[in-house]
């Protein structure tokens, strides 16, 4: 079955939500894939808030510095300012959308303070301003007739014109459209396309310990990377360092915010900790938290350190913080009496598919934006509520940008495209290999290429990775596709990836930090991969 659009955008977060409001109000035809519910996002799950200069106390040169030192030396400086400078115009725009911003008793906005920011600028509802966001955008698009949501939808792979023979070389690729999994008829259907926006999210899910949800598998870098489209520093993968420990494999996130509002670090010994480490003591960086949690766990043989927020109230904590307070009370911890057992977590992608500030990448008609993409803001390490900053942004460039590109673009040659062919293959029948794979995969990333790595343990993992990696193919070519197995090629190929990536980098700077090259190099660069054109 074919289904014909003018965009097709593939995840609903806040990015591709945002950027299909955009193009709808323009007049394309425009249709939403996500393979789980369009609440289902990382943007859902985001406690923080959304960081721009809206208060006479701060100004964008302060925004841009506190992003360039987080970034530590491989933000490109020109995206930096663009973003930064186009933050206070966005927020006017979620507010006009529905975006119930908290606010102090005088009207202004409530602005908190995260760790790396040298003023409160971090916009916020409560502690659950991603599912206010994608809740106004979502009700927003409701009913809107050039918008169709395709829930429960797996995007597969994406449809080129080196795929179907039409492109000579990789300069002259472009998008014709994208295969998708139907999961409830088990089928795949073809969707055309001028154009496809990329807004996945991230890979969080590679890793044992995440505060990610299951859907953070990679699956728009993995899709961009087999069509032909560069990917950019995926080594910088960003531990959040306050995820609430548990003896499962659950990592509750506990937000920066609750640092930004005077929480401390304690060690197994209760000592707070962070000035050891940090001027900044408990504000600084995510990537020197992390590692300094790390190490006071190693140094102590403890499996988790303390937060301690209880020089507040009951009655402030629960009005500022009432999603953690709540999931804190439900297993037995009083954040009013009581210190947060609390452990880093692989959190966000800053790496992702190369794309420039209007969201296009080297493959024509493919953007991306949000979590999935590398537009060079975060550089080694994002700053704290700079990413749905970012998203917002880079999804109403996007929107320009892609009426640019369709306005001026010639589709006669994009014709039919050939539908799904199964072939033999054979319905799964040891979906059991999956799990094993799949677990391996996970503990060998967590093991091997997490907060501090080694060139000895950056080996081991690609050499276990390869051989799954080839398992996994092999599998993919002779069962029907099923979402567990497309996730787990997608998880694989970007494993494969960071691997990759973090053994290029001969030094250590931000999220990547090596044992064997603990110094910064004087050569600042980008790390970016392109598979080879095949026609």
């Amino acid at each position: 079955m074919e289904e014909n659009f003018d965009i097709v955008v593939v995840g609903s977060g806040i990015a591709g939500l945002s950027f299909a409001i955009k193009t709808a109000r323009l007049g394309y035809k425009v249709a939403i894939v996500t393979k789980k519910k369009s609440s289902e996002t990382n943007t859902n799950h985001a406690q923080g808030g959304i960081a721009s200069v809206t208060s006479s106390c701060d100004d964008f040169e302060s925004h841009v510095k506190d992003t360039l030192i987080a970034g530590d030396g491989l933000c490109h400086e020109d995206v930096v300012r663009a973003i930064v400078t186009s933050g206070p115009n966005q927020i006017k725009m979620l507010m006009a959308d529905g975006v119930p911003f908290s606010r102090e008793a005088d009207g202004s906005p409530a602005l908190g303070r995260e760790g790396g920011h040298s003023q409160r600028r971090i916009l916020h509802v409560k502690d659950y301003t991603g599912r206010a966001i994608e809740e106004a955008l979502l009700a927003y698009i409701k009913g809107n007739p050039n918008i169709k949501m395709f829930e429960h939808h797996f995007a597969v792979d994406l449809i080129t014109e080196s795929k179907v023979g039409i492109a000579n070389s990789a300069d002259e690729n472009r998008v014709l459209g994208i295969y998708v999994l139907d999961t409830a008829a088990d089928e795949v259907r073809t969707f055309k396309a001028k154009a496809i926006m990329l807004s996945t999210g991230g890979s969080g899910r590679v890793y044992s310990f995440t505060t990610n949800p299951d859907i953070a598998t990679g699956d728009g870098i993995a899709m961009a990377y087999r069509a032909g489209a560069e990917v950019a520093n995926l080594e910088f993968i960003q531990f959040h360092p306050t995820a609430l420990y548990s003896n499962e494999n659950e990592r509750f996130l506990i937000s920066e915010a609750v640092r930004g509002e005077g929480a401390v670090l304690r060690n197994s010994k209760g000592e707070a900790f962070m000035s050891k480490y940090d001027e900044r003591a408990d504000l600084a960086p995510r990537d020197i938290v992390a590692r300094a949690i790390d190490q006071e766990m190693k140094r102590l043989g403890t499996p988790h350190v303390w937060l301690d927020i209880t020089k507040f109230s009951r009655e402030h904590l629960q009005d500022r913080f009432p999603q953690i307070f709540e999931h804190c009370i439900e297993r037995g911890i009083d954040i009013s009496k009581d210190y947060m057992p609390v452990v880093p977590a692989a959190h966000y992608q800053c790496g992702g598919v190369k794309t420039n500030l209007d969201g296009a990448t080297n493959i024509g008609g493919l953007y991306a934006c949000g979590e999935v993409a590398c537009t060079g803001l975060h550089g080694a390490n994002r700053l704290a509520s700079n990413s749905l900053l970012e998203a917002v942004v880079i999804a109403d460039n996007a929107a320009k940008a892609v009426h640019e590109y369709i306005r001026s673009s010639s589709f006669e040659n994009s014709g039919h495209i050939a539908s799904w062919v199964s072939g033999n293959v054979r319905n799964p029948d040891e979906r059991v290999i999956l799990q094993h794979n799949n677990e391996e995969l996970c503990r060998t990333m967590w093991d091997y290429v997490g907060i501090v790595r080694t060139d000895k343990r950056l080996q081991r993992a690609l050499n276990r990775v390869n051989n799954l990696y080839r398992e996994i193919d092999e599998y993919y070519w002779n069962f029907k596709v099923e979402p567990s197995l497309l996730e787990l090629r997608n998880k694989v190929l970007v494993a494969l990836l960071i691997i990759r990536s973090a053994m290029s980098r001969k030094e250590s700077r931000g999220l990547h930090y090596t044992l064997d090259y603990p110094e910064k190099s004087d050569k600042i660069k980008d790390t970016v991969l392109k598979r080879t054109f095949i026609p």
